[in-house]
């Protein structure tokens, strides 16, 4: 789970497809013919509900080798540690106010970026979608334009949207120039930078341990929409250090 974020001949040798929670087998099956459909190949199942029986490998039909590389885990935060780029996915904004992308949008940007960074794209529960903690970790809010008296659609059409637009949109971009990406720093490291962030603004009792209310939550809502790249982290990083050796210095 520690994949090298390289540059790659084909994209979609980076982007991860995962699914959290996921309540039923052959969900997962269709999940695998849409991704191999669309030349996508890693998939991760983050704690889920079901196992890889007879009926993923049914619906999978000729993708069950998709399935047989699946990687397990038991929390998100391991499969996009290494990532640089992820997108939730989700009909509803769950009060997040993360920056929209419509699904053709989102495989702009997946595209653009998996040239020499890992990406993922997260799905969440059938029955319920994706959560709040889980969007909490995600750069941007992906979503499929629909019919807004039924915009609810089934998992495996979810991911089968959103890998057809990843598909297209990195065909699209093999005849073109490359675009300047910025350098972006992978999900570990920003969330190192929040541990960092929560522990100084704790010195200073800006933070009251007992009462600390959504303050973190909404302080990494607002890193997540700025999306500071490498080098601003650096700085940001270089600013609570200051913080802390001054105030070490005065106690």
């Amino acid at each position: 789970m520690t994949a090298t974020s390289t540059h790659s001949d084909n994209p979609l040798d980076n982007v991860r497809i995962i699914l959290i929670n996921t309540q039923f087998a052959g969900n997962i099956g269709a999940v695998a013919r849409a991704m191999k459909n669309m030349g996508l190949s890693r998939l991760y199942l983050v704690n889920p509900i079901c196992t890889l029986g007879k009926e993923a490998y049914i619906r999978a039909t000729s993708a069950t080798n998709i399935l047989e590389k699946a990687i397990i885990a038991d929390t998100l935060s391991e499969v996009i540690s290494d990532c640089h780029l992820v997108v939730g996915t989700s009909t509803r904004d769950r009060g997040m106010s993360l920056p929209l992308l419509t699904a053709r949008e989102s495989g702009e940007r997946i595209a653009a970026e998996a040239i020499d960074a890992q990406v993922a794209i997260i799905f969440g529960q059938e029955s319920c979608g994706l959560q709040s903690e889980d969007l909490q970790q995600c750069n941007f809010h992906g979503y499929i334009p629909a019919n807004p008296d039924y915009s609810s659609l089934n998992l495996g059409a979810a991911v089968q949207t959103f890998c057809y637009e990843i598909f297209q949109a990195t065909e699209a971009k093999r005849t073109q120039p490359k675009e300047y990406i910025y350098d972006y720093p992978e999900h570990q490291d920003m969330e190192y930078f929040y541990e960092h962030l929560e522990k100084i603004l704790t010195d200073v009792d800006f933070i009251v341990t007992n009462h600390p209310g959504q303050m973190m939550q909404r302080l990494r809502r607002l890193f997540n929409r700025a999306r500071p790249d490498q080098k601003e982290l650096n700085i940001l990083r270089g600013i609570l250090s200051a913080i802390e050796k001054k105030s070490n210095d005065q106690s």
